[in-house]
């Protein structure tokens, strides 16, 4: 990486996970980039509404190319392909099936993990109406489900991560939303998952283990705290 990089601006939110999405790529390429913690009502209004229409966090501003992107699945993908080519990181299976795979697995954690994991944080936070039985229910039972397609695929595979003997970007997409789980499914469920759940358990420590995973958990924590 050039000395004379710029930093990334990635505006961010202490409590979403999809801006942790991002920062533990940015950790895991070593790319220097600042941080921007956004309220709420700044989202929906300019100047953010000018990097991202849809006024949602996380953004990214790149002053080393000018580009301005938007969606934690498109700054990830922007980020391997413009600063990591030759897939130094080994995050990328760039052949055969796992090419595809994680691909698949990458689409699965942006159309199911988050909105699911999503919908049971704002029945439990922030919908007006509380004690919804019928609806933290749904989305905690689906939160079981996916944890259940994660295991069930890990065991019948063999392999330690989702797409192969190695960690793709597919398998870190999945870390910051099981960060909610004790706050959302309470703190008891980390045994159930451990029991009922044990090579997505398994997995999961073990992508808790890499440092870009640690020091986006850290900068978190330290940020809620605040």
């Amino acid at each position: 990486m050039s000395s004379n990089m710029k930093p990334i601006k990635l505006y961010s939110h202490a409590g979403g996970p999809n801006p942790w999405k991002v920062a533990i790529f940015l950790n895991e390429l070593d790319l220097p980039y600042e941080t921007e913690f956004m309220q709420f009502p700044d989202l929906k209004k300019e100047p953010f509404e000018s990097i991202n229409p849809n006024g949602r966090v996380p953004a990214i501003e790149d002053p080393n190319t000018g580009m301005k992107v938007w969606e934690s699945g498109a700054i990830i993908e922007y980020l391997l392909e413009t600063y990591d080519e030759s897939n130094k990181s080994g995050l990328i299976y760039t052949s055969g099936a796992a090419k595809w795979e994680q691909k698949s697995w990458a689409c699965f954690q942006m159309s199911g993990q988050g909105p699911m994991y999503g919908q049971r944080a704002w029945f439990t936070f922030y919908h007006p109406e509380k004690n919804l039985t019928s609806c933290l229910d749904r989305y905690g039972n689906e939160i079981k489900r996916i944890l259940s397609v994660i295991d069930s695929h890990l065991k019948k595979s063999g392999r330690p991560y989702l797409c192969g003997e190695h960690v793709s970007y597919a398998d870190l997409m999945f870390v910051p939303w099981a960060w909610l789980t004790p706050a959302i499914m309470g703190e008891g469920f980390a045994d159930e998952w451990k029991k009922s759940y044990p090579e997505a358990w398994a997995w999961q420590q073990k992508l808790e283990e890499r440092p870009a995973v640690s020091k986006a958990r850290e900068a978190r924590e330290k940020a809620n705290a605040k």
